[in-house]
């Protein structure tokens, strides 16, 4: 009886050690050894409505500082990274910056413990896109030209002085004289008297040569 629990003890002892043996000489399995993204927030191919504060990755192993690499872009490739990436054991996060709405890519670049480089994104959507900059809005049009400082109209004629018309040349037009004026109204009139004594001369000898006859 002792003798028959020996050699069975033996024999799973035996089976045991090839067993072991097996395994360490068998190779690693490649899906162990490669590292892949396991999530993301946002998720890939979320819509979302209020942009993140940050982007998060999440991947089946540790990441190493310095082979892991994250992107962030937005519409028309603009960057929406707001700051360096942090790495925690699996985990990889950055600030993000939102602009207008539109599609964003998390894109990312890591190397696995074997050695492989891993690459790809991650895509969402945002569809409310973040206020402008009052700053930076176009302020409103000033007036071409102040009110006070308009081309400054013809001035009126003063008071008594003509207006020249601008129809035709100007022609002056000779003012008599105050002295002139009253010495040829004196004149006309010495003239007008001389005329009538001829006239009453001429008429009074007519008549006395009428009378004589």
């Amino acid at each position: 009886m002792g003798g028959r629990v020996a050699r069975t003890l033996r024999c799973w002892t035996v089976v045991f050690g090839v067993a072991l043996g097996v395994s360490l000489l068998l190779p690693v399995n490649p899906a162990a050894a490669h590292n892949q993204l396991t999530g993301s927030d946002p998720r890939d191919g979320a819509r979302v409505a209020t942009a993140p504060e940050r982007v998060e990755l999440r991947f089946l192993a540790r990441l190493d500082e310095e082979t892991t690499t994250l992107t962030v872009t937005g519409p028309d490739d603009v960057d929406a990274l707001g700051g360096p990436a942090r790495i925690s054991g699996n985990r990889i996060s950055a600030p993000f910056t939102p602009g207008r709405a539109g599609l964003y890519r998390i894109g990312y670049e890591i190397v696995s413990g074997d050695g492989h480089p891993i690459s790809g994104e991650v895509r969402f959507t945002l569809t409310t896109g973040t206020p402008a900059d009052p700053s930076a809005s176009p302020s409103l049009a000033a007036p071409s030209t102040p009110p006070d400082s308009a081309a400054p109209s013809t001035p009126p004629a003063a008071e008594g002085t003509p207006t020249p018309s601008t129809s035709g040349p100007l022609v002056a037009t000779p003012m008599p004289r105050s002295g002139e004026s009253s010495g040829a109204g004196w004149w006309w009139t010495g003239i007008g008297a001389l005329v009538l004594l001829v006239v009453l001369a001429t008429a009074r000898l007519i008549r006395r040569r009428g009378a004589r006859k």
